[in-house]
């Protein structure tokens, strides 16, 4: 009863807290989707055998890893940036949304353990920013502010190509291009 009073006699209040959480957590989710969406589709170009030679001159650890797997931690990075998006978005399989950035969030966290063993000191506090705003954004959406549940509707699938295609344009198709027409 003495919940039900609080909450009640504080309705404004209770309001601007769930939807400044709410405001604050889409946002980060955007901004991280985006990041690793782009990111990890420039990992994932390196399948092509020339890229991959060239990469290690813009980036140095590319050469302590093997092709395969750096083209592999794009494709989780591509689709964890995507799953911060798309199922909170729609509301359909949105707990894929937490896990997406729970799976972020600890491909940061080993991110920053194989930076320490090769001493690169430097990139391990991005590791760990990126990662911690990625467990935030799982604990977010997993416990504090979950998306509603809904079934998948023509207006729904719309949004989320749309949503897909913007992506296309303002993230893959720029990284393919500096990617494939920039010298390293």
């Amino acid at each position: 009863m003495t919940v039900t009073n609080t909450l009640t006699s504080q309705p404004s209040k209770l309001r601007t807290t769930i939807l400044s959480l709410n405001g604050a957590l889409w946002t980060l989710q955007v901004l991280w989707g985006l990041f690793f969406a782009g990111s990890g589709f420039g990992k994932v170009l390196l399948y092509d055998g020339a890229l991959y030679e060239a990469a290690p001159r813009a980036v140095a650890w590319y050469a302590a890893v093997p092709q395969s797997l750096i083209v592999f931690i794009g494709v989780v990075e591509v689709l964890g940036g995507i799953g911060l998006i798309l199922p909170a978005m729609t509301g359909v399989k949105r707990k894929l949304t937490p896990l997406a950035a729970a799976g972020l969030a600890l491909t940061m966290v080993l991110a920053a353990g194989f930076h320490l063993l090769r001493g690169e000191y430097g990139l391990i506090p991005a590791n760990l920013v990126l990662g911690a705003v990625a467990a935030f954004i799982a604990i977010g959406r997993w416990n504090l502010r979950p998306t509603a549940s809904a079934t998948l509707t023509t207006p729904r699938l719309l949004k989320s190509l749309a949503v897909l295609a913007v992506m296309a344009l303002l993230v893959f198709a720029p990284t393919w291009y500096t990617m494939t027409h920039a010298q390293f």
